[in-house]
């Protein structure tokens, strides 16, 4: 373990005391395999909480609009703030090719952990709601750049494939652990908070293991190329005399290169089905399919969970072969053909449960097979311009694909216009619709009769609650044909509890032929307990409300499946237009090729250090 050792490092300005393991977490030396694999593995966890951090929301939006009082659009605007904030703080994070990864991974994960366990719980307005996210948003984009920047440096090209398809699990694993988690607690627990209060809990213990577990390669060592493990001694040696301020010179000039925009741009719009996967799926399966909260979140079990599995397998093989670009066309390829699948079951209610999991597995699969290999060329293709600079290739990466899914975001509710009817309105709607059902089944079925006693109801209310609230005197005055048979006490107590008015119009033939059909045809139609419960103010409102937006939630239900399958069709193009941007990519196509190219460096490498011995 002497790589891990700060006083044998031969630096006097670190020694091992606890303050300053805390603040200060580079390595002199490049490390061995155990303690690499502890600092990506220590990685991989806090990117994993992260991202559950961040995705939370999208398995409870329902219950958070519904809770917090906005509506869906508002809702959506957020995240588009969010990650407009996590763009610029991308950028920003480039400065860790000067300043460091690994503090700000770790300070940054207190943050968020704090604002999910504390902040969000306690934002009860959605202006609360969306300060608060953005700033987890803030914090995420920083992050976004630091943890894959810390992937490549503990990872030669040769194994780097394996390393990014697991750093790529951060995301995927953060999605699965919010589906596990969501769909098995959202029914026993009360509040959508309670998601959020078990997400703080996870990831504040997730910042205090990064806290004193994660380091950091040196800058003479991270600012150097490194193919394989065995050119550890070379570039220990070159590090010595290496000029860190030369190569950091004009960063942004020198990775603004269309290989490095054009590869950014490229998984940007690849990652448009995931970006709506992450956000919108309990939506869309909730609103379309009628699928349960539970069942919703139940089918990204399925997707996270074949997709990490893809990404690790695939990684391992691209690094086995040594060939990045034809699991990217394979991989692009079947993402567009199971994701085209996925969009034609928009116009089909009632496809079943295990017919989507199927689907998704594809698209889950397919992504992985594209992703873990182009996030090990990317990296791959920023060394090739100047490899200490890969915080900075990798902020133009994060500024892109946060800018991608703000205007993603911004534009999916004007292709999606229903989406807000039925996230807003829809529940509502259908909770009275299953409260009223008989009177409503009565209702459409008699619907002259509804309009009779509508109409007998509005020029006649009074007398017809009159009538209600003393019926056992009315039946007494009915039986009187002449009203001056009427006795003189019963009259003074009808005038009394009916009021002249009332008394005086009882004796149209006209209103007595209302009442007469109130008391005879009506509930003979609808059901004397179909037409007690027209007459209750709850049910009235129920109805009222059914009246007033249940026809624009129908249309809404109807022009959803295919405003859907518009959005898809987009993300469909996403992944196709990532084909030819591959072109742009370091890396070869033939293996044979590229196990030459590793034949060339070994040899170069051992020239090299049989002449720094002599």
């Amino acid at each position: 373990m002497a790589t891990l050792d700060y006083e044998a490092s031969g630096d006097p300005t670190l020694n091992r005391r606890p303050m300053n393991r805390l603040l200060d977490r580079q390595l002199q030396h490049y490390p061995d395999t155990g303690p690499r694999y502890i600092s990506l593995g220590i990685v991989v966890l806090a990117t994993v909480v992260l991202y559950y951090e961040l995705y939370i929301s999208g398995a409870v939006a329902t219950q958070i609009i519904a809770g917090t009082g906005m509506s869906f659009l508002f809702y959506v605007n957020i995240s588009v703030v969010g990650n407009a904030l996590g763009a610029f703080a991308s950028l920003g994070a480039g400065a860790a090719d000067r300043y460091g990864r690994a503090n700000l991974v770790v300070y940054g994960l207190f943050i968020t952990a704090a604002l999910t366990l504390i902040g969000i719980p306690n934002a009860h307005g959605k202006w609360s709601f969306a300060i608060i996210f953005a700033l987890i948003s803030f914090v995420e984009g920083i992050i976004l750049v630091a943890t894959p920047a810390l992937v490549r440096d503990f990872s030669p090209q040769v194994g780097r494939a394996s390393a990014m398809g697991f750093w790529t699990l951060g995301p995927v694993l953060g999605s699965l652990v919010v589906a596990v988690v969501s769909s098995n607690t959202i029914a026993h627990l009360g509040a959508w908070q309670d998601q959020f209060i078990i997400c703080g809990v996870v990831g504040l213990v997730v910042a205090v293991f990064a806290l004193f577990g994660l380091r950091e390669l040196s800058p003479r060592l991270r600012d150097q190329l490194m193919v394989t493990h065995r050119d550890r001694a070379l570039i220990e040696a070159k590090a010595r005399g290496l000029n860190i301020e030369d190569a950091l010179k004009r960063p942004w000039r020198q990775m603004m290169h269309l290989d490095i925009v054009g590869s950014a741009v490229a998984i940007s719009v690849f990652l448009l089905i995931y970006y709506t996967a992450v956000g919108f799926y309990p939506v869309y399966f909730q609103t379309i399919f009628g699928f349960t909260p539970q069942d919703a979140n139940g089918l990204g079990n399925w997707f996270w969970a074949f997709d990490a599995a893809a990404l690790v397998i695939v990684g391992y093989l691209s690094d086995k072969i040594r060939v990045r670009k034809p699991f990217m066309i394979v991989g692009a390829i079947g993402a567009a053909v199971f994701t085209t699948l996925f969009l034609l079951r928009a116009t089909h209610p009632h496809t079943g449960y295990y017919t989507f999991v199927g689907l998704l597995i594809g698209i889950g699969v397919f992504q992985a097979m594209a992703y873990a290999p182009w996030m090990a060329s990317f990296t791959e293709t920023v060394e090739r311009r100047n490899p200490a600079l890969t915080a900075t290739g990798l902020a133009v990466w994060g500024w892109i694909i946060r800018i991608t899914i703000a205007l993603a975001l911004l534009i999916l509710p004007h292709v999606v216009t229903s989406a807000t009817t039925l996230v807003t309105d829809g529940p509502p709607v259908q909770a009275a619709a299953a409260r009223e059902a008989t009177v409503l089944a009565a209702v459409r079925a008699h619907p002259d009769v509804v309009a009779r006693i509508q109409q007998i109801n509005a020029s006649e209310g009074d007398v017809v609650k009159a009538v209600q609230a003393n019926l056992a005197l009315v039946l007494q005055l009915s039986q009187y044909s002449n009203p001056a048979q009427i006795p003189p006490a019963l009259l003074a107590k009808a005038q009394q509890a009916l009021g002249t008015t009332v008394l005086l119009k009882l004796a149209d033939p006209k209103v007595q032929g209302d009442l007469r059909y109130l008391q005879t045809v009506a509930p003979a139609s609808l059901g004397a307990a179909n037409l007690a419960k027209l007459a209750d103010p709850r049910v009235q409102a129920d109805l009222a409300l059914l009246q007033g937006k249940g026809a624009k939630v129908q249309a809404a239900a109807i022009s959803s499946p295919h405003q859907w399958q518009h959005w898809y069709w987009v993300c469909v193009g996403g992944e196709i237009v990532f084909i030819p941007l591959v072109l742009l990519m370091a890396g070869r196509w033939d293996p044979r090729k590229a196990k030459r190219d590793a034949e060339e460096h070994e040899a170069l490498v051992t020239a090299e250090l049989a002449a720094l011995r002599d």
